[in-house]
């Protein structure tokens, strides 16, 4: 039998970045196992409600062909004759929304589109859930990853699932714009069971940036004299020991912050301050 994947969702990109993501929060154990669906320059999709797994790969394959997010809907829509109880949300490459709620979703159930978003929910305490979701998109700005956690925050703060909370998932994608550039998988993080999903996955998401993010080579610092001694002096402590390139590589691998380092001339600031905190 079906299992009801209550929820509310985005599913969104950032043209200008290149960037499709989806965020989805519900009381339902690991939605993001079954809701985001996301692939760059093709679309990102949200199925939900008695969900349909295969919309997401079915979908993403007739976004990669080039059909309009309002297509993909009629199509997979009109091939399920479990359509009624089924919601779904598209974003195509050019960035076009849809979204479908089936007549049979519990209530309350809907959707609403704009540039570049498509939001939905099913059994929510009211629809301002979805108009926060849809109005926080519109009005904000920045990484699309923290937009869709905003959107999340302000469809909680509107109502939400009328069940309560129990997981929530993020997922971003952009060709070549994950790890070590060899990855389209900018961000996925899943929070699959907790009491305040939203808070943990936010923490999560902070833990992620400061992993994996990027701060501006303009920002970075010179390593002079002094920084360097202190450099060796902190490494030292933590048991790093050799050529300073050598114990700084070594150490940044071991903490995972490999990715925000390239060589010893310069130092992102948000390693130093690690560096600083654990020494």
């Amino acid at each position: 039998m079906a299992r009801n994947v209550a929820t509310y969702s985005i599913a969104a990109c950032d043209l200008d970045a290149g960037q499709w993501g989806v965020a989805t929060q519900s009381k339902f154990l690991a939605v993001g196992s079954v809701v985001p669906w996301a692939e760059p320059k093709a679309g990102a999709i949200a199925t939900q409600a008695y969900a349909n797994p295969r919309y997401g790969s079915q979908g993403l394959a007739m976004l990669r062909d080039g059909l309009s997010a309002e297509e993909v809907v009629e199509r997979l829509t009109a091939a399920d004759e479990g359509r009624a109880q089924r919601q779904l949300g598209v974003v195509d490459r050019e960035g076009r929304g849809a979204t479908f709620t089936g007549d049979e979703c519990l209530e309350w159930a809907g959707g609403r589109t704009g540039p570049c978003y498509a939001a939905q929910g099913n059994i929510l305490v009211s629809a301002a859930t979805v108009d926060a979701i849809a109005e926080t998109f519109e009005s904000s700005k920045g990484a699309l990853a923290e937009r869709l956690l905003d959107c999340l925050d302000a469809a909680q703060a509107a109502g939400g699932d009328r069940r309560g909370q129990q997981s929530a998932a993020l997922l971003v994608v952009e060709e070549n714009g994950g790890y070590a550039q060899l990855s389209d998988t900018v961000v996925e993080l899943r929070v699959e069971d907790h009491e305040r999903p939203l808070e943990e996955l936010r923490r999560v998401y902070r833990i992620h940036e400061a992993l994996f993010g990027e701060t501006p080579r303009d920002e970075w610092l010179t390593v002079d004299d002094a920084l360097a001694n202190e450099l060796r002096e902190r490494l030292a402590k933590l048991g790093y020991d050799g050529e300073l390139e050598d114990a700084f590589n070594q150490w940044a691998g071991n903490v995972n912050l490999e990715e925000r380092v390239d060589g010893v001339a310069e130092i992102d600031p948000i390693v130093l301050d690690e560096l600083r905190e654990l020494s």
